[in-house]
């Protein structure tokens, strides 16, 4: 029996379940750098060197084991455009009796590649992704009965499987479970953060930077300054250099936001966690071990973990459990395009500018920025949900359909009605101002509430408090915000709500 063995552009692992079986003799391994996948959101620059590079150096270690590999590269006028339109065309020039995939990570593509036993004639095998720690069947049967579901008590359970940050007794290190409370320090410059990681582009990898500027000139983001891993090697260097250099105050700023640093004490593994080059389970033993002998904290490795562990297996459970209906969900009516400055930084928020203009240049920033500023901020200004999440789909290295859209969707924008977040992730300036020092460069003042000078943050997070009271106000986590609210003398109020409508009125003037 020969198969046609398809490998996607984040499937790039010697694990993958659809090459378990795979014999060098008999079967094809196919993989494309397909225009459909590449143009039908506007991927960052970076994010289309990365794939592109990784995957065509993948294929060529698939090459070097003896594996027969049919690679298609990038180019307009390729006659297939689609992935299965490839896969028909090698269906074509051979004889095999099925195509074996591994299951991928968005409902589009679920959905085309489920039909594709009717519409090319032969068997379509999809095999379970085994990289994920939690199969979408134990999640699902987790979820099972719950009216909410909570990460946290998910990642307990995954920490009681995997055994990791675990005590013979089968109690948590260090007698709690989760050390967010001490991960939420302000940076003042010390310790300074260490250099990123940096791999200089080889030759595939500069003939990859000149494809893209090329063809995917008007996309978002630049492709200079490019020095993401590409290979599994690199990528474990990277995890290495994190281990050494980073993690050891991961956990005290974590949060931290900085005027003058785009990575801190962050680990940038996320991009290789999540196309296949490095795996999520073995990065979790490795930082756990960091702590066994003595190299990082308690509190950063859990914190570290619970990211992976946690979060990352949580929202793919909840992706998969409820799409595709989920992408529609809008609980709080949402009706406002997205600012224009998301694509171009042109705006005199400070936090915001920086946001942006760090992820237009490295097609990464870390998850305060996303979920605390450019998150925060579309929810105050009620963005349609569906236009944010486009947007982190496509400006991010690290981003797929399953993991963007349920943090975005549920955690930033609170659209599914609390189903993910007990409570939305709003906040005036004065949480970004107590997480970083955006505040003393910025145009406006984040002291003011009212007056021409305010923060933006401040009026804006008033009004989304009263304009939701009827979705909040009865929530406990809510009630001592409406209770400050209501506090406050009825002209103040006005003038806070003045202020907001002015703002809403005036996004693009920011």
């Amino acid at each position: 029996m020969a198969n046609l063995i398809l490998v996607l552009g984040d499937q790039l692992s010697r694990s993958l379940s659809a090459l378990s079986d795979a014999d060098p003799e008999r079967d094809l391994i196919v993989m494309a750098e397909a225009a459909e996948e590449a143009g039908y959101t506007n991927h960052h620059r970076k994010k289309l060197v990365l794939l592109f590079s990784a995957m065509r150096h993948f294929a060529n270690e698939l090459k070097a084991a003896g594996y027969s590999v049919h690679y298609q590269s990038y180019h307009p006028d390729n006659s297939a455009q689609s992935l299965e339109s490839v896969v028909a065309d090698q269906l074509k020039q051979g004889d095999f009796d099925r195509v074996i995939t591994t299951e991928c990570g968005e409902w589009r593509l679920h959905e085309q590649i489920a039909q594709w036993h009717e519409r090319l004639g032969v068997p379509v095998e999809i095999r379970p992704d085994t990289r994920f720690i939690a199969s979408k069947t134990e999640f699902a049967q987790w979820a099972e009965g719950r009216k909410q579901l909570r990460m946290e008590f998910f990642y307990r359970e995954m920490r009681r499987k995997t055994g990791l940050l675990m005590t013979p007794e089968g109690q948590p290190e260090g007698g709690q479970w989760n050390f967010d409370a001490d991960n939420r320090k302000k940076w003042s410059g010390k310790p300074p953060a260490p250099a990123p990681f940096r791999v200089e582009p080889d030759a595939i990898t500069r003939e990859v930077i000149q494809l893209v500027d090329t063809h995917f000139a008007d996309h978002f983001g630049t492709t200079g300054d490019f020095h993401f891993a590409v290979t599994a090697d690199d990528a474990q260097a990277a995890l290495a250099h994190f281990i050494d250099f980073a993690l050891p105050c991961f956990g005290d700023y974590q949060d931290a936001i900085s005027d003058s640093e785009d990575w801190l004490f962050h680990a940038v593994l996320s991009p290789y966690i999540n196309c296949g080059l490095l795996d999520p389970l073995s990065v979790c033993e490795t930082a756990v071990q960091a702590w066994y002998s003595g190299r990082a904290p308690l509190n950063a490795v859990e914190g570290f973990v619970r990211q992976i562990l946690g979060w990352r297996e949580f929202v793919r459970g909840i992706y998969w459990l409820h799409m595709p209906g989920y992408a529609r969900e809008n609980r709080l009516g949402n009706s406002r395009a997205l600012p224009w400055f998301y694509w171009t930084g042109e705006t005199r928020m400070r936090c915001m500018h920086k946001a942006i203009d760090a992820t237009r240049r490295n097609a990464y920033a870390h998850h305060i920025q996303r979920l605390m500023v450019t998150g925060n901020f579309a929810l105050l200004a009620g963005v349609k949900p569906e236009e944010i999440c486009d947007w982190y789909l496509a400006v991010y290295a690290d981003a797929y359909d399953w993991v963007e859209l349920p943090n975005v969707l549920g955690m930033v924008m609170h659209a599914d009605g609390g189903y993910l977040g007990s409570k939305p992730y709003a906040a005036s300036g004065k949480y970004i101002q107590r997480m970083s020092d955006h505040c003393k460069h910025c145009h406006y003042r984040v002291q003011d509430a009212t007056g021409e000078r305010a923060c933006p943050f401040n009026a804006l997070y008033w009004h989304f408090i009263d304009r939701h009271r009827s979705d909040f106000a009865a929530n406990p986590r809510m009630g001592m915000m409406y209770r400050n609210w209501d506090r406050q003398k009825p002209e103040k109020r006005q003038a806070l709500l003045e202020r907001a409508e002015y703002l809403l009125a005036n996004l693009e003037q920011l």
